[in-house]
């Protein structure tokens, strides 16, 4: 199965394309897309849609997996995050993909097997699990992390249903 991970930002988001075969996980495609500073908000989200659509299109996933977002200090700042996270979420609906959500806690656990690492910890198990000959830039990493996550998730739940659910 070929997952799209995303870390929504207003003006750095995430990317990341996982092939998972079996137990094995592998990197297809990943990076990040900045936002052109100076720009307002919705040239900014345009340009989020525009290129999540591209690395759909040039990749395609079976599933898209979105952070959720966190609770933030600062109320302005959630509310751009949450505008960028919408785009994330209508670039998988609009190209008929199913799409799933995530805490930072679950992603975390799922790769660090810690919720609360930090990220230096993502960055590094990242490439580790991936065999990545460097760490993955931060919104990357997490991005990665996240398909990961629900590769890890999305096995689960298989084998679960499987086996007649949980007992």
């Amino acid at each position: 199965m070929r997952i799209l991970g995303i870390d929504p930002g207003s003006r750095f988001t995430g990317y990341g394309v996982v092939e998972q075969q079996g137990s094995r996980l592998q990197q297809l495609a990943y990076g990040t897309i900045h936002a052109v500073d100076g720009e307002d908000l919705p040239a900014r989200l345009q340009i989020i849609f525009q290129r999540l659509r591209e690395v759909i299109a040039a990749t395609a996933p079976a599933a898209v997996a979105v952070e959720e977002i966190f609770v933030a200090a600062n109320a302005r700042s959630a509310l751009k995050l949450g505008h960028a996270r919408g785009v994330a979420l209508l670039a998988g609906t609009e190209a008929g993909l199913p799409v799933f959500e995530y805490t930072a806690m679950q992603v975390k656990s799922a790769v660090v097997g810690y919720g609360r690492a930090d990220k230096n910890q993502v960055q590094r198990m990242v490439q580790m699990l991936l065999s990545l000959p460097k760490p993955p830039a931060s919104d990357a990493a997490d991005a990665l992390a996240v398909a990961i996550c629900h590769a890890h998730s999305h096995g689960l739940q298989q084998r679960l249903a499987v086996a007649g659910g949980p007992r």
